[in-house]
């Protein structure tokens, strides 16, 4: 049973991977062209994701290959299971009002971009911080499963979804419960992939956007391993010129 369980997660994996290319293509076109147009015109980038949703945006923030202008816009406590107790990143996440503080008290503005993921797209943290962020004149990129509000209700006051609040939207085509697999003796289905698909998302997002700033003629801003020779010193330089608009660096 152990490699047949192994290798139905690849295929469950691989099937959200090719749904997510085919059917969101358009969407990842649009997010990408967002994000340059925010670059070329001296913007900044953030993403922000509370709990395992934290893990995507995390993924494109200062990294080989990576797009330097990418900023995490964290919340203390929501990031990652490092808060004790764990719950409490949870708890977080439904508290109204805390959006609107962070994004205060952050360097985002008019002209930027956000991305915000979630999976569920319900709690109240990530639909103020796309409602909050769209006021404040960013433009809002959403990564979550379409698949909740049709079976979930909102835990927002305005019983809205982060989908209804955003400029583009990513579906990353998890089914509710986030789990790919049954199997005898398991009490409770288990292999999530949201984090699978919604990196690929990211990255593939990332790319169309790289790409369109080089189509156009304007060098995008790319951060290099520092584990190959001089990849410390072209970051450096990266850091420099961009420093203004690279918030992890300082």
């Amino acid at each position: 049973m152990t490699a047949e369980l192994a290798g139905r997660y690849f295929d469950a994996a691989m099937e959200l991977l090719r749904r997510a290319r085919d059917e969101e293509a358009d969407a990842v076109a649009a997010a990408g062209a967002m994000i340059a147009d925010s670059v070329r015109a001296g913007g900044r980038i953030f993403a922000f994701g509370a709990g395992h949703s934290s893990l995507p945006a995390q993924d494109v923030v200062y990294r080989a290959g990576g797009l330097a202008l990418m900023n995490l816009l964290a919340v203390p406590g929501t990031v990652g299971v490092d808060v004790r107790p764990a719950v409490l990143g949870s708890a977080l996440e439904r508290v109204n009002g805390l959006a609107a503080v962070v994004l205060e008290s952050s360097p985002a503005g008019p002209g930027d971009v956000l991305i915000v993921i979630s999976l569920s797209g319900r709690n109240a943290l990530p639909v103020e911080m796309a409602m909050e962020a769209r006021q404040r004149g960013l433009k809002v990129i959403g990564l979550t499963s379409m698949a909740y509000p049709a079976a979930t209700t909102s835990r927002h006051a305005s019983g809205t979804f982060l989908k209804d609040h955003c400029d583009v939207v990513l579906d990353n085509k998890i089914a509710v419960g986030d789990a790919e697999l049954s199997a005898d003796g398991v009490p409770a289905p288990f292999g999530p992939a949201s984090t699978v698909v919604s990196c690929a998302l990211m990255q593939a997002v990332i790319a169309t956007a790289v790409a369109t700033l080089a189509e156009d003629g304007v060098t995008p801003p790319m951060l290099r391993s520092g584990n190959v020779d001089g990849g410390h010193d072209w970051n450096r330089r990266v850091f420099t010129e961009y420093g203004d608009r690279i918030h992890y660096h300082h």
